[in-house]
């Protein structure tokens, strides 16, 4: 089932069209990933889901029905654009926020010191705002966004400022939502967290939607005859034998003590006789198509739709 049905959706702002008759499936449980360039209508998009903002045409349909502002209670939303009063403690602030989404004070309390020793920063509950970094201060807005526990969670640009370590931690809680059956809609720029997290994209540019589905059979598609094969044996003589049937080789290790050898299919060759070959020159553990990148898709579809239109 589809928690998030956006069908045909269309926005123009003076001199400006933000989406042009999108449309958009978000399955329940899932985390879908919101993709495109700066100006693409990402933003726009989130802010519909929200009923922050109404499309000009078309509808938003939640968990089977037409969106209205009764559904904004099952929702958690942290934009791009974060604030908090800088005067405020940091215990409080999240209190106060906590109260706005319909929590006791106590219950408020309680998931609020769960979730502040989760992130290991129960030092700070007493803390003013202003005495935060930017990444602690993000790590507050991330605790009272998910506090009243939502049906949906929308996160703009959620990995933004944070450094290699907390943005692992955010990856882990993220996953961990979804295993207790919240949907997750994030958009990003973050094309390593899109492979490891999503299992559903749709890529915006130029206010239309250009690519959506399932993360793996996308890249999948667009592997393009790129193979990984892993092996015992002469890694130079295993390339020398295959150069009539691919090209653009490079090897890693893999487990057991194997190599990995990387390559590229030739058009008119067939993985058969690649496997037939590799089988009489070293010792083949496994074949494997490698999936392409999301980066690599994502400049590919962009500039592709670029020279269309």
């Amino acid at each position: 089932m589809n928690l998030i049905e956006v069908e045909n959706v269309s926005k123009a702002f003076t001199g400006h069209v933000a989406l042009d008759d999108v449309s958009i499936s978000v399955p329940e449980g899932s985390v879908y990933g919101l993709l495109g360039p700066n100006g693409a209508g990402k933003t726009t998009l989130i802010r519909i889901i929200n009923h922050i903002t109404a499309p000009d045409s078309g509808r938003v349909m939640f968990n089977g029905h037409q969106l209205s502002q009764d559904d904004v209670a099952n929702m958690g939303y942290l934009p791009e654009e974060r604030g908090l009063y800088k005067k405020m403690k940091v215990g409080e602030q999240a209190i106060f926020f906590a109260r706005l989404k319909g929590l006791s004070k106590a219950e408020a309390t309680r998931r609020l010191k769960e979730w502040f020793d989760r992130f290991e920063i129960s030092g700070w509950w007493n803390k003013k705002i202003e005495e935060l970094s930017k990444g602690m201060a993000q790590k507050v807005q991330f605790i009272v966004t998910v506090l009243h526990q939502p049906k949906l969670l929308i996160f703009d640009e959620p990995f933004s400022g944070f450094d290699p370590i907390n943005a692992n931690l955010l990856r882990d809680e993220i996953l961990r939502l979804k295993e207790q059956g919240t949907t997750i809609l994030f958009s990003t720029h973050n094309m390593a967290s899109v492979e490891e997290i999503c299992d559903y994209i749709t890529l915006i540019n130029d206010s239309h939607n250009i690519l959506s589905g399932n993360v793996n059979d996308i890249r999948r598609k667009y592997c393009e005859g790129r193979y990984s094969l892993t092996f015992t044996g002469d890694e130079r003589k295993l390339m020398e034998s295959l150069l009539p049937l691919a090209s653009q080789f490079t090897t890693a290790d893999a487990d057991n003590g194997r190599r990995q050898l990387n390559m590229l299919l030739s058009p008119d060759a067939t993985l058969r006789d690649v496997i037939s070959i590799a089988n009489d020159t070293v010792q083949l553990a496994s074949v494997n198509e490698s999936l392409a990148s999301m980066n690599d898709i994502f400049i590919k579809t962009v500039e592709n739709y670029n020279k269309q239109h």
